[in-house]
């Protein structure tokens, strides 16, 4: 029989090549070597393909893929991100579907929106997210959106229990009873279809495409009086928020006239010519068009709140694209030079919704819940955005296109908002989370949704473990879920994370007390840390008598300061960022062990250089040991690191 295997016959067909042009010297030997081995893995090991021609009779035209897994995560943005992570590193196999070609929904270079949430930089939301954005400090220096994709598909694919399907959209669902039993999907580039079969679903997809189960779900605006919402001036309707198409510019030293399509927008100064007051009312702020450009996303070249966002998407894309392009020709040209120095570098195809969906599940989280701060029993992640409703006009409305309300400085969301009332085995983070439309104003923003991601994944592990479905989690499980996010440095509100036992029943110096208070961040002007020269072993642990270690939890201090690392509003600058200084870059983690009757040695039981990350939970093979120590060898610039929690496991 013929050999197929393409793999097989391009490292044949170089290595013949390799043999023909000998090279004279080692250097070009190990050149071709390595050159005939990277071109061979260009087709991954174990590609097929046919040795004749492929025609009608050999040769299907689509190809249908059928997979089982644990959980099933719809939807690529942050949530969808976050929720297949933690699901996946607490022992779930996880498939991902996402029906773009990138990772990151609104926060991608697709759309390109800023990652907000929390207004008070020692709120600031940690975890998964703080992790990528993180890596994308180390690895993404001059914040080039592109980049920042694959800093998120990096945290992904390093998680061996995901299997990714990018490009993939879900078409239907199979339904066993009221549970769902699997999805079926379509990946337009392959031409392959999916039957994705799952014990556990979570649509993060904002849209709410799983609705397709018979969910209960709104779209739209309550009615006042229905809860109450007082900051709701009208409801009982389909209308939503709208969709925004947004520009990024480059500073440069032309200033060339930009010239719109015919088909698009050409506005002049009466199309602005309103008045724009601010608010009267304490804690209330209006927000209307910017019109210059220093510091502009364009957030408000937004249309489609009086339509239907999901079912009028295209109509809608191409109605923000003619008022983008208007927009843009109407600012660079304005004879006052509003726009000298700056170019049109990018427009977006791709808006980014705000509103479509939303599930119904126990709780209904509403204006009352956010302004009271959000105390439930459940609490599983927080907010802290204001409660922003954007006219459903937009960029039409003359006048503000939005009514901010403030909050308190964090509210609490529970558990009670990620699961379905009627499919069983639904749950969901994101936008499409239960709450009601003001509700949704505040808890749609990206940070707060890959808090809400994180959430639904943790809880999700535990479903899939227990055999037991998100309501038996909240039912009887909700404590475990509470402190493994807490471990997993999400912080929630009213509470603080429970130190192990292994680290209380140690002695150390006063001075370390801060490292096992379980506040792993400074709160209400407390520090809560503590800052070691590097080299120096001031941090350790001892014990009386011997104790059996296996393991370490540290949290490195990354800097919370509010939107410090969000990607840039002009993507050119040529300015580098850099990790925060204080952070540890290298270390390690000594123990003291017994080596004779009277007599102990240090040893390295664990040692990490060019770290980044904020969290770090290590293991090693368990040791007997009378002290534990943690050196910093190395910071990222400052003189010194600063530390927030070393917990002994």
């Amino acid at each position: 029989m013929k050999e197929s295997n393409l793999y097989l016959h391009k490292v044949r067909y170089f290595e013949k090549n390799c043999q023909i042009y000998e090279a004279k010297t080692s250097d070009m030997k190990r050149f071709l070597a390595f050159f005939c081995a990277m071109f061979a893995l260009m087709v991954p090991a174990g590609a097929q393909v046919q040795s004749t021609m492929l025609t009608e009779k050999n040769s299907p035209v689509i190809k249908n893929v059928e997979l089982e897994t644990d959980l099933v995560v719809c939807g690529g943005g942050l949530a969808g991100v976050c929720a297949a992570v933690s699901a996946a590193r607490h022992g779930t196999k996880v498939i991902l579907v996402q029906d773009r070609p990138v990772l990151g929904g609104n926060a991608s270079s697709e759309m390109r929106m800023g990652i907000v949430g929390v207004l008070k930089s020692q709120y600031s939301e940690a975890g998964i997210l703080e992790e990528m954005q993180l890596r994308n400090f180390r690895y993404n220096p001059l914040q080039r959106y592109t980049l920042w994709d694959d800093v998120i598909l990096s945290t992904v694919i390093d998680e061996p229990n995901i299997k990714l399907l990018l490009n993939t959209s879900v078409e239907d669902v199979v339904m066993d009873g009221p549970r769902i039993a699997a999805v079926k999907a379509w990946n337009t580039n392959a031409y392959t279809r999916y039957l994705i079969k799952g014990r556990l679903f979570a649509d993060c997809t904002g849209d709410g495409i799983l609705r397709l189960s018979g969910a209960k779900f709104r779209r739209g605006r309550e009615l006042p009086e229905e809860f109450g919402e007082d900051f709701l001036m009208e409801g009982g309707d389909y209308k939503t928020m709208g969709n925004s198409l947004l520009l990024q510019l480059r500073k440069t030293d032309e200033n060339v006239p930009f010239v719109a399509p015919e088909w698009a927008y050409h506005f002049t100064d009466d199309d602005f010519n309103y008045d724009t007051p601010n608010s009267t009312i304490p804690g209330v702020k209006y927000l209307y068009k910017r019109l210059y450009p220093k510091d502009n996303n364009f957030w408000w070249i937004e249309f489609g709140g009086n339509v239907d966002t999901i079912f009028d998407a295209p109509d809608i894309q191409f109605e923000l694209k003619r008022i983008a392009y208007g927009v843009w020709e109407y600012m660079k040209n304005h004879p006052d030079g509003r726009c000298d120095g700056y170019e049109l570098d990018w427009i977006g195809s791709l808006p980014g919704k705000r509103e479509s969906t939303r599930y119904i599940g126990p709780h209904i989280l509403n204006q009352h819940d956010v302004l009271s701060g959000g105390h439930f029993e459940d609490v599983i992640a927080y907010g802290g955005w204001t409660l922003d409703d954007h006219d459903p006009e937009a960029f039409h409305r003359k006048g503000y296109l939005s009514i901010q309300y403030s909050v308190p400085d964090y509210f609490g969301i529970p558990f009670d908002c990620l699961y379905s009332v009627n499919v069983p085995n639904l749950m969901f983070a994101g936008r499409d989370i239960s709450c009601t439309h003001m509700g949704l104003s505040s808890t749609r923003v990206m940070a707060t949704c890959a808090l809400l991601g994180q959430a639904c994944g943790t809880g999700a592990a535990v479903a899939l473990r227990e055999g037991i479905t998100p309501a038996e989690v909240r039912r009887d499980h909700i404590a475990e879920v509470q402190d493994m996010l807490e471990d997993d440095d999400c912080m929630l509100p009213y509470r603080w994370r429970k130190v192990s036992p292994l680290t209380l029943s140690a002695t150390c110096a006063e001075a370390l007390e801060p490292l096992r208070n379980g506040i792993d961040r400074s709160w209400d002007k407390v520090d809560n840390g503590v800052w070691v020269l590097p080299g120096a072993a001031d941090i350790t642990y001892t014990w009386k008598k011997p104790v059996t270690v296996s393991g370490a939890r540290v949290i490195f201090d990354s800097h919370f300061k509010v939107r410090s690392k969000r990607m840039r509003k002009l993507e050119a600058t040529p300015e580098r960022v850099s990790l925060p200084g204080m952070m540890a870059r290298d270390w390690r983690l000594e123990v003291q062990v017994k080596t004779g009757r009277k007599s102990y040695e240090w040893k390295t039981v664990y040692a990490e250089g060019d770290n980044y990350r904020r969290l770090r939970k290590v293991t090693f093979d368990p040791v007997e040991v009378y002290g534990m120590r943690l050196i910093v060898d190395k910071t990222w610039g400052r003189d010194k690191a600063h530390v927030f929690a070393f917990d002994v496991l």
